[in-house]
């Protein structure tokens, strides 16, 4: 794959796993519900490290191409 198409699939995986972390932690610290995650610390810790690695994806892969 050429360097373009890396950085897009990179920023695109870390948008798509922050936003999933930020659901779950949502979810675990009880301001989503409607899960068996709600309510569940376990999930704002999971969340919270998903989120962060998610981001550190996109800036990665946003930060590739200069």
């Amino acid at each position: 794959m050429d360097q373009a198409r890396v950085r897009w699939w990179s920023v695109a995986a870390g948008v798509l796993l922050a936003l999933t972390g930020s659901v779950w932690a949502l979810q675990g610290v009880g301001v989503l519900g409607g899960s068996t995650m709600s309510g569940n610390s376990t999930w704002t810790v999971i969340g919270i490290a998903v989120a962060v690695a998610g981001a550190l994806l996109a800036w990665r892969g946003a930060a590739r191409g200069r």
